[in-house]
């Protein structure tokens, strides 16, 4: 029998190599602050890989559901998870800051909710110009179905000095088609901020990255 090579640990390696040479497993270990301490931390890291199926998969769980099915502790999950929202929030800076058409709100959109497993409402809060100042999710519904609710999201524009908005859901079974649902409840949205005095930019609804406007 020929002898296993020495670990190697994945610290040792980026070091050495860069973070380029190193597997999604290796880099999982350093999140979970492992990949130093010995190869456990490496088998750790594969196991979540293997449990998850993919890095997408892995870069949508929560918390709970880390802890539940591979066994990493809470300090640990909540380090991936906020690993894998830099990622996001990285990603997003190249998206536009003035909501001009249905793409511009698709673009941010898309960053937000493109990979959500469960159906998100996001508003996106803008200026007299249509400048982008925050993103706020407002409900989270079931795999298939997502609460718009008008009142609250009148209410996350005005709280925020607002005048300007739109809104964006997803739909995680990967068709961004509109339903009957989807347009009533934005032509009742359409309506209300008339009411109040806010300008109703756009509704998009995502699928992956594909998108669709509500008119």
């Amino acid at each position: 029998m020929q002898p296993s090579e020495p670990f190697d640990p994945p610290n040792n390696r980026l070091t050495r190599y860069g973070v380029d040479a190193l597997a999604p497993e290796e880099l999982i270990a350093l999140i979970l602050q492992a990949g130093s301490r010995g190869q456990n931390g490496l088998e750790t890291a594969r196991r979540l890989a293997i449990d998850f199926g993919s890095i997408s998969r892995l870069g949508r769980a929560g918390p709970e559901e880390l802890t539940a099915r591979s066994g990493v502790t809470p300090e640990q999950a909540a380090a991936l998870v906020s690993s894998f929202r830099l990622a996001q929030l990285a990603a997003s800076d190249s998206v536009p800051l003035r909501m001009l058409s249905a793409t511009d709100v698709a673009a941010v959109a898309t960053c937000e909710l493109g990979s959500a497993t469960r159906e998100r409402v996001i508003v996106l809060v803008c200026d007299a110009a249509n400048h982008l100042r925050q993103v706020v999710q407002v409900s989270e519904g079931s795999v298939d179905r997502a609460v718009l609710p008008v009142r609250e999201i009148l209410n996350t524009v005005l709280r925020r000095d607002g005048r300007a908005f739109a809104i964006a859901h997803n739909h995680p079974s990967g068709d961004p088609a509109p339903g009957i649902d989807d347009l009533r409840a934005t032509q009742c949205l359409r309506a209300a901020a008339q009411v109040v005095g806010l300008r109703f930019l756009d509704h998009v609804v995502v699928a992956g990255d594909r998108w669709a406007r509500i008119s």
